[in-house]
């Protein structure tokens, strides 16, 4: 029996009007941790970063999802391919970070696979006689491009991730997403729960006091809208002024009209793709949880494709790239602090303001997937 997943159910069965931050239990517990490894990062889809990064053949990148190994590359035919990043003679990982090759080499004994995952060649097998070399291809793993993003998952059952998502595609289709370009991406590790970190970026109620020396004096609380989410994403909006220009539509942005244009949206995909989406810009956090207190953070970002040509934007996304850093650096302080708190004998949980609607939502989804193995 999980007692965190039965804590969970009961915290979610009540109203949203009186509803409570999620039990400690949720992201302290070792037993929870492997639910969520069972039922929502083998089960549900993942990002692993942006398309335009792996622009040209044999450009790649590699993850680890649900202690799988695997990566992500650009094959021969312009398709996006993700397959196991395990050799298939003594098991060694194969390629690290993120880079561009011609074919994929073993740095153990120097098996070669081609970017479709087949052996190519095996120095000193000729004398094995069960070798064949046809026998031995990279297992593949399930990919697909939406709206720029590289999804993957372990699941061959999963629905299609445009089938689960149209809800967003329907919410900001004017913002074009699939043609933001990426400028940076980085990764980190941080000392908290990964759903400390999510519930972090779904609300927006912690931004004028954690973000004090930055974004605070910028928050309207009165401006933030957070509506019911939906059973595959959350979301929030706000609006923002024009002290960073790159966050507004462009002048040539003929798509977007009123306050539109000066929206924001803060969207969560479940599990954990995290998006800030402007009408110039965006930035993103791809979790993974690396234990009950480490996350896993794939951090990048960009522009729009109406600012790419424009003589002033890099300029001023190197004023935000600057500022998005010094707030990770507030959040993170936020958040590790968040989670030293959970280990807190004296610590409970306390009421939501009508501004976490979000997390409320997202324990939903945990319970809804989690719940699962309660039933066997």
């Amino acid at each position: 029996m999980n007692q965190a997943i039965r804590e969970l159910a009961e915290n979610v069965a009540v109203p949203f009007e009186t509803a409570r931050a999620m039990p400690k239990s949720v992201y302290t517990s070792d037993e929870f941790l492997k639910a969520e490894i069972e039922h929502i990062f083998k089960q549900d889809w993942f990002c692993a970063g942006r398309a335009d990064s792996l622009a040209n053949a044999g450009d790649y990148l590699t993850l680890t999802l649900a202690g799988q190994p695997i990566m992500v590359l650009r094959d021969h035919q312009g398709f996006l391919r993700a397959q196991s990043n395990v050799c298939r003679h003594r098991m060694s990982t194969l390629l690290e970070g993120r880079g561009q090759i011609k074919t994929i080499t073993c740095p153990y004994h120097a098996w070669t696979y081609g970017l479709d995952g087949r052996l190519r060649g095996a120095p000193a097998m000729d004398q094995n006689a069960a070798f064949k070399r046809a026998d031995y291809v990279l297992p593949q793993v399930r990919c697909e491009e939406w709206l720029g993003w590289i999804m993957v998952s372990l699941n061959p059952n999963a629905p299609a991730v445009a089938t689960q998502l149209s809800g967003v595609e329907e919410l900001i289709s004017d913002f074009g997403m699939e043609d933001y370009s990426e400028t940076f991406f980085e990764t980190h590790i941080w000392d908290t729960n990964w759903k400390v970190l999510a519930e972090n970026f779904m609300e927006s109620y912690h931004l004028p006091v954690c973000h004090a020396g930055t974004i605070g004096g910028l928050s309207k609380l009165e401006e933030m809208i957070c509506p019911p989410g939906l059973p595959a994403f959350n979301y929030h909006t706000i609006l923002k002024d024009d002290q960073l220009p790159i966050a507004l539509a462009h002048p040539n942005n003929t798509r977007m009209q009123g306050d539109r244009r000066r929206t924001t949206f803060l969207l969560a995909i479940y599990p954990s793709l995290l998006i800030t989406l402007t009408p110039g810009y965006f930035w993103y956090l791809s979790l993974h949880p690396k234990g009950v207190g480490q996350v896993d953070i794939r951090f990048g970002g960009g522009m729009s494709q109406d600012y790419v040509n424009d003589k002033d934007a890099m300029a001023h996304f190197t004023r935000l790239k600057t500022l998005l850093d010094e707030v990770n650096v507030e959040d993170r302080g936020c958040t590790e602090k968040v989670f030293q708190g959970l280990l807190s004998d004296l610590a409970s949980p306390g009421h939501l303001s009508h501004l976490e609607r979000p997390n409320f939502d997202f324990a939903h989804y945990l319970a809804r997937c989690t719940g699962e193995s309660l039933d066997r």
